[in-house]
């Protein structure tokens, strides 16, 4: 008897999970995203919202991380469904290089979107005398987290100007937020921040004390090359930023990996650019989303999921 309930009981249970909505119902979305105080962060709790709210079952969860770096490898680990990450992050995970921090070729990752651009924000204090990237010999800078995406473009940004970290007089491997205090305290000349035009790092920065916008001029970014693109802070983006400030600019994309269900990132994909209105309301940069750049400069293999998505909208 005993053992024909624990049949009965194990017939009950395939059964229910061969009905339709029993995968959903199991699903489960980790988006991976940044520092909290930088963009992706805000933009990961919007989309947890929208995902939460109209993907029947999931369950979603927004997980802070050391950002693009540390995203991509917890993609290929299967430790997160869809990742925020800088466009060289992902073309240098794509090709495994162990200097960027990605031991082998990330083979798993799969493409969703390229979202908006990440401007190369370099502030500084008004009294610390920086004014150009030169300016920053001898002085004290924070790069991001080691290996980071906004780390990875510093390092790039400083060698096209004939620059390297040795030419500084210390380097800090901070978070914005972090980065932003030592200023405050006057234990930081400046911080590299690669984000979202109105990052609140910066902003909260400007409301406490004399900023100074730092340049990189044209012919840096002609150096630079793809996947990098000359760019322009707009002044008045930050209090006491008077005028608009030349600089470089990177592709962010939305990834994810080749064992996330098609269905599912279908569904990601689709609800991503039915709901622009509550990612912009999270941040502005989010207004740059834009449904015909989707497919822009996309360094991976798109997800099949994500391929279904722009054939039905008429980009493939």
């Amino acid at each position: 008897m005993i053992h024909l309930k624990s049949r009965l009981v194990a017939l009950a249970t395939a059964a229910v999970l061969t009905l339709p909505g029993a995968a959903r119902a199991e699903e489960f979305i980790n988006i991976l995203t940044g520092g909290t105080s930088g963009v992706y962060y805000p933009l990961g709790v919007a989309l947890s919202k929208v995902y939460g709210e109209k993907i029947e079952g999931a369950r979603v969860q927004v997980q802070s991380t050391k950002a693009s770096v540390e995203n991509l490898n917890l993609l290929q680990q299967g430790k997160g469904e869809l990742a925020f990450a800088l466009g060289d992050s992902v073309k240098l995970a794509w090709e495994g290089d162990a200097e960027a921090g990605f031991k082998a070729p990330l083979d798993k990752l799969r493409g969703i979107a390229a979202i908006y651009p990440n401007y190369v924000q370099i502030v500084a204090s008004a009294d610390s005398g920086i004014r150009t990237l030169a300016d920053l010999k001898g002085k004290s800078l924070s790069v991001g987290a080691a290996k980071s995406g906004t780390e990875l473009n510093a390092r790039k940004i400083f060698a096209a100007a004939g620059m390297s970290y040795e030419d500084l007089g210390k380097v800090e491997y901070l978070p914005f937020a972090e980065s932003v205090e030592l200023i405050k305290n006057r234990q930081l000349d400046a911080t590299l921040q690669s984000a979202g035009l109105g990052v609140a790092s910066i902003k909260d920065l400007s409301t406490s004390i004399d900023i100074q916008m730092v340049s990189i001029p044209p012919e840096v970014v002609e150096k630079l090359g793809a996947p990098y693109i000359a760019a322009t802070i707009p002044a008045g983006t930050y209090q006491g930023q008077d005028e608009d400030v030349p600089t470089v600019a990177i592709v962010n994309f939305l990834v994810t990996h080749q064992d996330v269900s098609d269905e599912t990132a279908y569904q990601m994909t689709k609800l991503l650019f039915e709901n622009l209105g509550e990612l912009e309301a999270a941040h502005k940069a989010a207004a740059q989303i834009k449904l015909e750049n989707a497919l822009n400069g996309m360094p991976i293999p798109l997800h099949p999921g994500a391929e279904r998505f722009y054939r039905e909208a008429g980009l493939m």
